[in-house]
């Protein structure tokens, strides 16, 4: 296959323009400043000033400025800095003191480019966790102040903005693959370092002793390095939820928190309750589930009561032309699971009435399929599960940096191809954004932006293959040549395939045979409420393949394959098929698929 140039519809926004990274300089260093007060003179409330940090060595010194009405958070309660800066909260143990950064501004990255917004505050720290929690903070300071440094980069209304599905390593050999794939994909982009990226949980699998390393990793990227947690971050040794993501918060950021960049606000959630326990808007079927939290702790896809009461107020001091981009772990919806209410969020109809009339986006990971849903879309699940007809506005599953939980081969790159179970390839979401308004883009790791489809041939000799082996993924032998079909094939059916990664409601997919006339690919997943189709006939054969010889999950059901019935009367002999799939913003890619027709095979 060969990947042709992609053409640029009349709607396209082009990516942030290239700014210098973090790497190359001029990066804004630091950290808040937190005042210690006397032992046992702390009172009831947290009280601090943000501020310009005009020398930039984190410190309010005199003569520098506070910067009014910035929104500051203690988990529960949102406020606004006065016309000096100041703010005050209510005050109480195991808070997180947070501010939302404003547009035009930016915080302080550490040495790992990871923001410095935050303040812990545990007094005694952490119940004795295995991977540490987090250290005792003592009694409550005098003053916590948050310095910002005035960034043109945040002004601009032209952002790009990289979201990234589970990197979720393992061990340091997964550090390697990760280091090795897209975290060196994104040392070489230059266009979000205004924007940053934002990594949608999972970020360890389980061994949170791996967040040093994560670190290390985060360093090589060109811009602010943002994280919310997923359901593989947990502190699953924690007596109690209030303890759960301990160690996340002292190494990479608050459970959930909000930030400013151009036109746009973003809100980084924690949707994973654990242990979990139903509440009165749960589906059916989380009453059993989440049972036993303590003797059978189980996770679920949630927003805490006290995270909803923050949300509304929140985004009740966001001005309605923002955009706002609402990111969590578990997606709100999700099209590989959108029958099971676990891997999906309890309150996604509340949530979609929090932001009616809004310019919004969902972005999730946890799947492991890329997902592209707009406004519209609807499945049979979602009805039954959660009560969501057609989505109010458009939701996408990020895929993940570690693909199919870095499964498969081992390729040239130093990476498996981790191919997932939609049959999408690991890769990051782009968000290009032009004042409020966005367009999407997915860029598998190590190739360019114009590599977007994954051509093959159903064939009823791979469907019979499939069948044999769909129950053994990693034991199957090699195919036969799926570049040959023979007469009984195309007598069959037979399908040439394209998976159009980020293919969507509003895309297309044609296909020209041998030069002859394009004519137009069927979806096989119309997402107009159906039920999910399932199969060898809804299948990417090259996918499904590639996992069932070398190992990995199934790519048996996909929202975003295209089919076109190959003629029976085609010619014996050698054969060209060129395909242009063309996405909802009018962007074209073409790619080529060679195969031979024989009378019979051998």
């Amino acid at each position: 296959m060969a990947a042709a140039v992609a053409v640029a519809g009349p709607l396209a926004l082009v990516p942030a323009t290239v700014a210098a990274s973090p790497s190359e300089g001029g990066a804004y260093r630091g950290e808040i400043e937190v005042v210690a007060g006397e032992e046992g003179a702390a009172g009831d409330s947290v009280t601090g000033t943000v501020f310009v940090d005009a020398d930039r060595n984190s410190t309010n010194d005199r003569g520098e400025e506070g910067l009014a009405d910035v929104m500051v958070t203690n988990g529960r309660d949102v406020v606004r800095t006065d016309s000096e800066g100041r703010y005050e909260l209510p005050a109480f143990d195991n808070m997180t003191v947070s501010i939302t950064q404003p547009a035009g501004y930016q915080v302080p990255m550490d040495e790992h480019n990871i923001p410095q917004f935050h303040y812990n505050h545990l007094p005694e720290g952490s119940p004795d966790l295995k991977h540490g929690g987090i250290a005792p903070t003592g009694p409550l300071p005098e003053q916590i102040n948050f310095p910002v440094t005035e960034s043109s980069r945040t002004a601009d209304a032209a952002q790009s903005c990289v979201i990234a599905g589970d990197l979720q390593v393992t061990d340091e050999e997964e550090v390697g693959y990760a280091r090795a794939g897209a975290i060196n994909d994104l040392s070489e982009r230059h266009d979000y370092a205004g924007c940053g990226s934002l990594f949608l949980g999972d970020i360890a699998n389980n061994d949170l002793s791996l967040y040093p390393d994560v670190k290390d990793l985060v360093a090589e990227t060109n811009g602010p390095a943002r994280f919310l947690p997923g359901n593989h971050d947990i502190d699953f040794d924690s007596p109690s939820p209030e303890h759960a993501f301990d160690t996340f918060r002292e190494h990479l950021a608050p459970e959930y928190y909000s930030y400013d960049v151009g036109d746009m606000h973003f809100v980084a959630l924690n949707n994973v309750d654990y242990p979990c326990t139903p509440g009165h808007d749960s589906p059916e079927g989380v009453a059993e589930h989440c049972s036993d939290p303590e003797g059978d702790p189980q996770y679920n896809g949630r927003i805490s009561d006290e995270q909803m009461e923050w949300l509304e107020q929140d985004l009740a001091n966001v001005p309605g032309d923002k955009l706002v981009v609402v990111a969590g772990h578990i997606g709100l919806v999700n099209y590989a699971d959108e029958g099971e209410f676990q891997h999906q969020v309890d309150q996604t109809t509340r949530v979609h009435e929090l932001l009616e009339g809004r310019e919004a986006v969902a972005v999730s990971g946890h799947s492991h399929s890329v997902e592209n849903m707009e406004p519209g879309d609807s499945t049979e699940g979602w009805r039954e599960v959660l009560g969501v007809g057609g989505l109010p506005f458009q939701h996408i599953t990020a895929g993940a940096i570690s693909g199919d939980w870095y499964s498969g081969e081992v390729g040239e790159n130093g990476y498996p191809t981790a191919i997932g179970r939609d049959g999408g390839r690991p890769g990051v979401v782009t968000l290009d954004v032009q004042g409020n308004r966005f367009q999407e883009r997915f860029t598998v790791t190590g190739e360019s932006d114009d590599v977007q489809t994954q051509l093959s041939i159903n064939s009823p000799t791979y469907r019979e293959w499939y069948e044999q082996w769909s129950e053994r993924t990693g034991q199957a032998p090699e195919p036969a040549d799926p570049s040959v079909v023979d007469r009984e094939d195309l007598a069959g059916k037979t399908w040439l395939t394209t998976n159009f990664f980020f293919g969507s409601t509003g895309a297309g997919v044609e296909v020209a045979i041998d030069g002859a006339p394009a004519e137009p690919a069927e979806r096989t997943q119309q997402m107009q409420g159906e039920a999910q189709n399932v199969g060898a006939e809804y299948s990417d054969p090259y996918a499904a393949s590639q996992q069932l010889v070398h190992g990995g999950s199934l790519a048996d059901r996909t929202m975003h394959l295209w089919r076109f019935e190959l003629p029976e009367d085609l010619d014996s002999g050698s054969h060209t098929a060129e395909v242009t799939a063309t996405d909802a913003h009018g962007r074209e890619f073409t790619d080529t698929l060679e195969f031979e027709v024989v009378e019979a095979r051998k």
